[in-house]
């Protein structure tokens, strides 16, 4: 199985259902999803791809919301404390998690033509923790990112 942004899927459902895991998690942590924070959320989900932060901030100025960075800094920081975002190291980016509230160590295959981005259902992590283990130590965040041509990318070539 493809992850689901090289896949066709039912777009809206797949942003309704992100949104909606958001804000039952934030009301189950007694922490406030803000209207700023779901719409942050709605504009990762909306392309799978990975925004940067500026991006984000000129789209929430172009809807009338904040319109200085630390607004989209601390809705951005917030999600990826509570799991629903990762930081794209590579492209210092953010976008969307695939599998909020899973506790998982993502794997990112980023398009280097359309910038979609999927978060691999299992990465390389796995050997990575067993040699940690092996060895005594406790592996806290690993950044796995591989670069290179989505299917639709590589179709259009």
């Amino acid at each position: 199985m493809r992850p689901i942004a090289f896949e066709r899927h039912d777009h809206a459902r797949c942003i309704d259902t992100a949104v909606a895991r958001a804000a039952r998690h934030c009301a189950e942590k007694g922490v406030q999803f803000t209207p700023v924070r779901r719409r942050v959320l709605e504009i990762l989900l909306e392309e799978h791809r990975a925004f940067g932060a500026y991006d984000i901030l000129d789209r929430l100025r172009a809807e009338g919301r904040g319109a200085q960075p630390p607004v989209a800094y601390r809705a951005l920081e917030f999600l990826v404390r509570h799991g629903f975002a990762h930081r794209i190291e590579r492209l210092s980016a953010f976008a969307a998690c695939a599998f909020p509230g899973s506790d998982h160590a993502p794997a990112f295959l980023i398009c280097r033509d359309c910038r979609a981005v999927a978060e691999a259902e299992q990465g390389p992590g796995r050997s990575l923790d067993a040699a940690a283990a092996k060895n005594g130590f406790t592996i806290e965040q690993t950044v796995v990112e591989a670069e290179g041509l989505c299917p639709n990318c590589v179709g259009a070539a």
